[in-house]
């Protein structure tokens, strides 16, 4: 009794796993559905990204976006 249950443990210990592969769950040839645009946040990625410089130049101590440059707007 206590074979088959050992035994029954460690069956089911690999097929837990099983689970834990690396292989990811979104192969290279389907990445560029993810990159598409319907999958953005903003409405417009131009005016985002004009926005964005906009608070990038207004609050440069601020420094979240990455971007350098004082408060005058040059880079």
């Amino acid at each position: 009794m206590s074979r088959s249950l050992l035994l029954l443990s460690v069956a089911a210990g690999l097929l837990f796993l099983q689970g834990c592969t690396v292989t990811p769950w979104v192969q290279p040839y389907e990445r560029h559905y993810l990159a598409d645009p319907i999958m953005g946040f903003e409405r417009d990625p131009v005016a985002a990204g004009y926005m964005n410089h906009v608070y990038e130049a207004r609050e440069a101590a601020r420094g979240a976006e990455g971007g350098s440059g004082g408060g005058c707007g040059c880079n």
